[in-house]
């Protein structure tokens, strides 16, 4: 069976520490902050970009204003893909959003 994964709300809460909702009432905490590395997630270390994350309500997502985000099927899954994504992602060039 093919499941759709749909976030449905976000929360901070902690540092770099996400509770998402998804569709089918599951709940988990996540923590980004192994994967922010690169163009694209090095900038959202800066915690005040961090913390405007918000769901995409067109594509079901957290997205920030830098045009990042996550496929909610990885967020989903986080616990089996997170190592994985941090060993690949360090090798990305750490960009400096300051």
């Amino acid at each position: 069976m093919n499941h759709i994964f749909k976030i449905t709300n976000v929360r901070v809460v902690q540092a770099y520490g996400l509770e998402v909702t998804f569709s089918d009432g599951v709940v988990k905490i996540i923590d980004l902050e192994p994967v922010l590395y690169g163009e694209m997630y090095s900038p959202l270390r800066d915690i005040k970009l961090f913390n405007q994350v918000k769901v995409d309500s067109e594509v079901h997502t957290i997205v920030w204003p830098n045009g990042a985000d996550f496929d909610p099927a990885t967020l989903y899954n986080w616990d089996k893909h997170v190592e994985e994504i941090s060993r690949r992602c360090k090798d990305w060039e750490t960009v400096n959003y300051e």
